[in-house]
Formats: C-alpha cells, structure tokens, sequence
C-alpha cells in the first residue's frame, strides 16, 4: 500500500520533466565546475548527471578548473602562489607544475566519463571524450604595474572544430590552458574559457557549477530569475558593497570578512561572466550549487530549478506596460481582432487594464503583449491578450512570455492559470495547459463568459 504515492510521485516527475526533455534535445550546453568539485566526494554523482544528459540526447561542452591542484602542485615544489585582484601571477617557472596539475585532472575527468559508471543507473554506457587545442590565447599583460606573466587571457575558440564534435556525439572537453601562436602556454582562468566558448558556439545555456548556490539579495534570499538590466543593477550595488569591504579588510585582516568577500567576488564574478554571455548571444546562463545532490538535473528539468537563471530575453525589452504603450498594444492586437483570435478591446478598456499588460519592445515598437488577471478568492489567474507581432512569431517570443507571466502568477501565490482561446488551443497544450470545462472558471469569470464567441477554457497548475 506504501508504494503507490512513491509511484504516483515518479511518474508525476516524469511527466512534468518531459517537456525539458525534449526541449534540450540536440541543444549546446557549456557546464563550467571547479577544481574544487572534482576534488569532491560527490564528484562521481556529478558526472553520472553528465552522462545522464549526454544520454538524453544533450550536446555537452566541459570546461574545468584547477584553482586547488594548482595550489597543490606548487606548494609541493614550494613555489608561492601570488594574486592580483584575485588572479593568479604565473611566473615562467611555474607552467610546468600549472601544466602538470591541470593534465591531471583532465586525465581523472577523461577516466571517469570513460569507464562506464559502474553501480549506477548509467553503467556501461561510457562517454566518448575529446580534448584539444581548441583555445588561442594571449598574454593578461600588465596592468596597474603587475605583470601577469604567463597568466593569460582567451583570444579565440575554434568553434568549428568543437561543433564537429559535437555531431558526433562526442562531449568536448576543455582545460583552462591556451596556446599562442608562437607556442607558448598560457594559465587562463576557467570561467573565462567557458564564457567565451558558450558565446563562439551560440550555446543554448551555459551552466556554472559553483562553490555557493546562485545570487543573492541584501536579505540572502536567492534571486531565481534575473534578466539583463536585473543583473546589471545587483551588479552595480554589490561593486561597490565589495570594494567598502575590501577597505575594511585591508584595515583589518578578519577571516570571516575576509571569506565574505571572496564569497561576494565569486558571485559577483560568476554575474559578470552571465551577464556577458546573455549580451553576446548565450540565451540562459545558470548558476548553481555543486553542494546540492543532483543540482544540474534539478535546474534543467524541473519548472523552477534549483539556483538563478540569468536570461537574455529580457534585454530586448521585456517589462511591464504603461500608459504610453496603449497605441503599440493597439497596433499589434488589431490584426488579430479582425480575425476573430483576440477578443476586441476599446482603448478605454486598455487604459484601464493597463497595469496588468507585459510588453515586449524592440527599438521603440511593441512586437509583444500579454495580460495577467488574478482572482484571489479562487487562487487562480487569467493570461489574456498574447500576441507576438508575425515578423516575430517565429523567435520563441510568445514563449518567453509565458513563462514570464507563470513566473508571475507563482509569485503572487496564485495555484492555477487558464486562458480562453478559440484558435490557438495547441500551441497551450504543447506547453502544458489542459482542456478544463467553463464550471472550472472563476465566479468572476464564469458570469462574463462569450457563449456566442464559445472559447476553449485551457488550464494550467503550477
């Protein structure tokens, strides 16, 4: 008797992650974790969920680190790690204990994909591995009078190469090391290789598996979204937030400051490197936990994830509507109104909702619109009024901003949405509404519903 709600719990799983699934099939993802994580006792679980996604039909591009090992390495040579603005100086001398120490741990990495997973859910299904010189790089220089020495920084990714891989199935891994031209090594910083090679393959999501899980707020409350402008604002604040404490820890030397600054860079770096990913082109960067068991399957195919979405979606202009909106809002929804897919509303009627409306602006014209109406009592909310302009139809926009209003309507603690359609019916239930009868609706709703214009009533729980 005890068994049925565990099955009725994995099955409800499954047909919720179904839906990721799909979409992340054949998709480029770059997953950047640290030294630090292969160091780990739970590094294995870590890369069981790799092959996990591989297996699921997912393009993988692996970037490591080596930030430990290296430090490992050079202690017991008894060569002194020194950092500026928390980069590493790599003298001449030190490459090749910086070059053995990353060798081995791209050999742990390539051995532990290769060797089948024994014990787990993946056993015997070993990953074709590929390292490469897939990264020119250049010297950091100097700057502010240090000189960086062999510490260098990423000049270009041969994407081409990497791509081809990639269609074979292969998951391409990449080391925090770049060559020049001239044949020399450089020592790069890792989460720098992995932004830069998510944005010269236009990957779909780039993934930092980091030592804390995402962003926080003042209050240490994590930030699950953020679009551009978002992060750039948490950006700008918590700038100058780490250089007041780090005033303060050059007055006086306390380890727990001291350890909530580095905790503060690391996030702050993490944002940076996101926030340049989105501007170039990288769609969804996400930021999470190695600590938590399973948090890379969690972010990627459960709705809310487990850390902080970064998303360039937004950045094109993605916010609330107002008042001086009413005649883009009009312009989009009027072609649609003729056509009997929008129920037609005055522009009286549109001030007054005007609150409720989500746009989408693209150099000053409204390409997207939606609406959102809650009805407390019940705990439910409309979405009404989606309309993606039809040059854009094609671009993932009408999607974008579903998810956009879903994220509202759990934010106000809402437990269900529905919508009214008379034509669009699929396109809902491609993504997770379901066929619900007009009883279902809202009193409020429920007393002003069209029989003549007989809409589909489509719902969803969230």
């Amino acid at each position: 008797m005890k068994k049925q709600p565990d099955n009725h719990q994995y099955i409800n799983w499954f047909r919720h992650s179904a839906p990721y699934i799909r979409a992340l099939r054949r998709r480029t993802l770059v997953i950047l974790f640290g030294g630090e994580a292969v160091i780990s006792a739970d590094f294995a679980r870590l890369i069981h969920d790799i092959a996990l996604l591989g297996s699921l039909g997912v393009r993988i591009v692996l970037v490591h680190g080596a930030r430990p090992q290296i430090k490992q390495q050079l202690d017991t040579l008894g060569l002194n790690s020194e950092f500026a603005r928390h980069l590493r100086i790599t003298p001449k001398a030190h490459m090749p204990a910086v070059k053995q120490a990353i060798g081995q741990v791209r050999s742990q990495i390539e051995a532990m994909l290769s060797m089948g997973l024994p014990n787990t859910p993946m056993a015997g299904a070993s990953v074709r591995v590929v390292s490469g010189n897939f990264v020119t790089a250049q010297p950091y220089g100097v700057r502010d009078g240090v000189d960086y020495a062999r510490t260098g920084k990423v000049r270009h990714i041969d994407a081409t190469s990497i791509k081809q891989q990639l269609k074979l199935d292969n998951v391409v891994l990449i080391s925090p090391l770049g060559y020049s031209s001239t044949g020399e090594v450089f020592n790069l910083r890792a989460e720098d290789v992995a932004t830069e090679t998510a944005i010269a393959l236009s990957a779909d999501k780039l993934v930092f598996i980091m030592e804390n899980n995402g962003v926080y707020d003042e209050n240490q409350q994590l930030l699950q979204q953020l679009n551009l402008p978002q992060a750039e604002h948490w950006l700008s604040l918590h700038g100058k937030d780490r250089q007041s404490k780090n005033n303060k820890l050059s007055e006086n030397n306390n380890l727990t400051t001291q350890s909530h600054v580095t905790q503060l860079h690391l996030m702050q770096s993490h944002l940076n490197n996101a926030a340049r990913a989105c501007r170039s082109g990288v769609r969804r960067v996400h930021l999470i936990s190695r600590k938590i068991d399973g948090a890379l399957l969690l972010e990627l195919y459960t709705r809310d994830g487990i850390g902080t979405l970064v998303t360039a979606d937004n950045y094109e202009g993605l916010r609330m509507a107002d008042i001086d909106d009413i005649g883009g809002i009009m312009k989009l929804i009027s072609p649609l109104e003729e056509k009997g897919v929008l129920v037609k509303r005055s522009r009286e009627q549109l001030e007054l909702d005007i609150d409720h409306f989500t746009v989408i602006e693209r150099d000053g014209m409204i390409i997207a619109c939606a609406a959102l109406f809650t009805f407390e009592q019940s705990l439910t909310a409309e979405l009404a009024c989606l309309a993606v302009h039809k040059n854009y139809a094609q671009h993932g926009r009408g999607s974008d901003l579903l998810q956009h209003i879903e994220w509202q309507t759990r934010k106000k603690h809402m437990k269900k949405l529905f919508t009214l359609t008379t034509q669009t019916m699929h396109w809902f239930i491609e993504r997770g509404f379901n066929e619900c009868r007009i009883k279902d609706l809202p009193m409020e709703k429920k007393s002003l519903y069209n029989w003549q214009r007989n809409s589909k009533v489509l719902c969803k729980s969230l």
